[in-house]
């Protein structure tokens, strides 16, 4: 049977938990230019608007934590409540991951039942596998995540499959981000420097074949299976094809046509991270999805197609271009005519 979201909220009203983020940020912008009234839950809201970089008004943000229950279920109830509820928050600077991810999707599934059954919008992840035994996923591959992180990920997700069908769900899995707007991501915290022209660019694992999603690309898709919500299963999960670099250089390669160099390229320094991870802190998070990066995923988007007839996908070039623009890597802004289409 097709779930419907909400029948009692506004069919078209969303709120967005970390809209200040990368892929909360641009579902939440995506949702606005296609018509949604968006509002978004964050801790100071006067930052929030002022630090707003899409190019679309800012959602209406309400001040509140979203390890607040309270805070989660008062902006998802306000007014005719919402109808879908857009999961893309994390605990504050990853602190204390394993023990606040699951109480922060209880807190979104309480808000869900007091908005009278809002689907639950969760951007998914390839934590959930284990790279070294899976090649290809899609919504049948078995969940064999071997490390902390993942095996969380496993748990999240199946709060979202129990809750199923009285309160249904979406989880659109990608690959890793970047865009325009995502800071948060491996191309701009790893891969290249932002701020300043490029010099060199850093591969995470050279030659490996690897998959990226554009995040303007990816909120396009999220938008487009809310807009067909008949259509959707109770808890129905997709994958995202997205820049799917087959040769593990198509990424350096890209970088180096937009920015006019042969820039050299330089080894992600592994040995480092497991020198300090006992240590703690970003080493040992980088640390164990090392493997996401040194064995190729490939991710199966045969029913996000079979709902959307296409996935949105923006040339390789076109994307690195715009990513580097917002990154202030560029001396001048890209225009589409530049690059040709690959």
């Amino acid at each position: 049977m097709v779930q419907t979201a909400s029948t009692n909220a506004a069919p078209r009203t969303a709120l967005v938990l970390g809209a200040t983020g990368g892929i909360g940020g641009a579902i939440a912008a995506r949702l606005i230019r296609d018509g949604w009234q968006v509002r978004a839950l964050c801790r100071e809201a006067d930052s929030a608007v002022s630090g707003w970089r899409h190019a679309c008004p800012a959602p209406h943000f309400v001040a509140g934590d979203a390890m607040d229950q309270a805070a989660v279920v008062r902006a998802a109830t306000l007014g005719d409540g919402v109808a879908v509820i857009v999961h893309a928050v994390n605990p504050r600077g990853y602190r204390h991951w394993s023990s606040l991810v699951l109480p922060m999707m209880d807190n979104t599934l309480a808000a869900a039942r007091a908005a009278g059954g809002a689907r639950i919008v969760l951007p998914g992840t390839v934590y959930n596998y284990d790279p070294a035994h899976t090649a290809v996923i899609d919504e049948n591959t078995p969940q064999n995540a071997c490390t902390r992180k993942g095996r969380v990920r496993i748990a999240l997700e199946r709060k979202l499959a129990e809750a199923a069908p009285q309160l249904p769900s979406l989880i659109v899995r990608a690959g890793d981000f970047f865009g325009p707007a995502a800071r948060a991501s491996w191309f701009a915290q790893a891969m290249v420097k932002p701020g300043q022209p490029v010099r060199t660019f850093t591969s995470m694992a050279p030659g490996v074949p690897h998959a990226y999603a554009y995040l303007p690309d990816l909120a396009a898709a999220f938008a487009g299976l809310l807009a067909i919500p008949e259509r959707l299963r109770p808890h129905e999960r997709v994958q995202f094809a997205g820049q799917w670099d087959a040769t593990g250089t198509q990424m350096r390669d890209a970088v180096r046509r937009v920015v006019g160099e042969d820039l050299p390229e330089r080894a992600f320094p592994w040995w480092m991270m497991r020198l300090a991870a006992p240590f703690g802190g970003f080493p040992r998070e980088a640390l164990e999805i090392e493997p996401v990066w040194k064995h190729p995923m490939r991710l199966d988007n045969r029913r996000l197609v079979d709902l959307l007839g296409t996935e949105p996908h923006t040339p390789l070039d076109h994307a690195i271009a715009a990513t580097l623009a917002d990154m202030g890597c560029l001396g001048r802004s890209p225009h589409a005519a530049d690059f040709p289409s690959v």
